[in-house]
């Protein structure tokens, strides 16, 4: 049982009353507004407040008021301008209009971890590091997926955007980028000043009811490139390891070290971020994409990437994999291509899903949470169970789940349990 609170229409706040009711619920406030519910949830103390996706239900500022007061919020979906709504102020728990059934089901899913005081970690996390080369093999999406997989099972997860050519995990996922959050974070490294608590309060909340992480946004216009310099990103990724137990980083496609094309040997380099993001790293996932485009180019770049870090810590994957382009039994001519021409023999391959991208990017969420059943989510979810995750990493079962504030406990019971 819960103690719930709504604000929805009214033209359909008494059955849904009704139903939380004959479920064994508390029912403690029924508001007509967010700025009404937001006043009460201080007095009223709920444990899940449930709204309309809309704009008169669902404001910043009522998220902001729920964060303060330890509330879950769930809110109903009824037409796309809801969706965009709930997207805009940054809450993912969304339900489509449904029966109580269907609301009950997310209310008795885990809750995502709320932001609040940070804990230091017992252990030094991991720094996974996505790359690939040029030609938009599709690095930023295999980042955020992998990054959604490693939350669902039970890990504490950020996601950092260190390209400094075009960085797009933000507008992927619907999220702000007026603020940059992994460019504060190397500003604050630069000034001995990042700790967990300032990466909490620079960082944004990806919210997910499979697992919710956060994400430290890249710089939205290329030139600010010089405030990611090689130090800096060290010590970020260093804090970061301290923060969460995995942090997973969207990096650049280029690896000229341009100290081979610069006289001044002081001056700032652009790929400084990139190349130090994969010297960081315990793993490199490297992406290419499985057409002969760009196979060409991805075993060309592999050369570099391999002269860059020790080669055992690398994980190929091919995406994008599709017979239209390769011909018969694509994987088994990709696979053979890998082994004759670049020596990889172990690749992961991601067979082509467009329709399930589309729709994460439509809703600016994840796979996991948009296309649950897509084959690309699945091969990307093998990839990290067999892979990425540390041994004993998964506690969904029976495992610890780790947070850095406590709130109080919104995972409902069913009734008899």
């Amino acid at each position: 049982m819960a103690r719930i609170a709504f604000a929805v229409p009214i033209a359909y706040e008494d059955s849904l009353v009704a139903e939380a009711q004959a479920n064994g619920h508390d029912v403690v406030a029924r508001c007509g507004s967010a700025g009404e519910l937001a006043s009460l949830l201080g007095a009223t103390r709920p444990d899940v407040a449930v709204t309309s996706a809309a704009e008169r239900y669902l404001t910043p500022q009522l998220l902001a008021e729920a964060d303060r007061e330890g509330v879950r919020l769930v809110a109903i979906v009824d037409t796309d301008s809801d969706r965009r709504n709930a997207l805009t102020v940054g809450l993912h728990e969304v339900v489509d209009r449904a029966e109580w059934a269907q609301i009950e089901g997310m209310l008795l899913a885990t809750p995502a971890p709320a932001p609040g005081v940070a804990a230091p970690r017992a252990g030094r996390g991991i720094v996974i590091a996505v790359w690939g080369p040029a030609g938009s093999p599709g690095r930023t999406s295999l980042a955020i997926t992998i990054a959604a997989e490693l939350a669902s099972a039970g890990t504490t997860v950020a996601l950092a955007d260190v390209d400094t050519y075009s960085g797009s995990i933000a507008p992927t996922l619907g999220l702000l980028d007026e603020a940059p959050g992994f460019a504060a974070a190397c500003r604050l490294a630069g000034a001995d000043a990042l700790t967990n608590a300032e990466l909490e309060r620079i960082g944004q909340r990806y919210s997910s009811p499979q697992g919710s992480f956060w994400v430290l946004t890249g710089i939205g216009r290329p030139s600010r490139w010089p405030e990611l310099s090689a130090d800096r990103v060290r010590t970020a990724l260093e804090q970061c390891r301290g923060w969460v137990d995995y942090t997973v980083v969207d990096t650049g496609f280029n690896l000229e070290n341009d100290e081979e094309i610069s006289s001044d040997v002081f001056a700032p380099r652009r790929n400084a971020a990139t190349l130090q993001a994969l010297r960081s790293a315990d793993h490199i996932v490297a992406v290419g994409s499985a057409d002969p485009v760009g196979l060409s180019r991805f075993l060309r770049a592999h050369v570099d990437l391999i002269d860059t870090i020790v080669t055992d810590r690398i994980t190929v994957v091919m995406n994008r994999l599709r017979a239209s382009v390769i011909g018969a039994a694509p994987s088994v001519q990709v696979a053979k291509s890998l082994e004759r021409f670049g020596g990889v023999t172990d690749a992961v391959f991601v067979p082509n899903d467009p329709a399930a991208f589309d729709a994460a990017l439509l809703r600016g969420a994840t796979l996991l949470d948009s296309s649950a059943r897509s084959p690309a989510r699945a091969a990307i979810g093998a990839l990290v169970r067999e892979r990425l995750l540390a041994p004993g990493g998964d506690q969904r079962q029976g495992g610890r789940r780790r947070r850095p504030r406590q709130r109080r406990d919104t995972a409902l019971t069913p009734r008899g349990g």
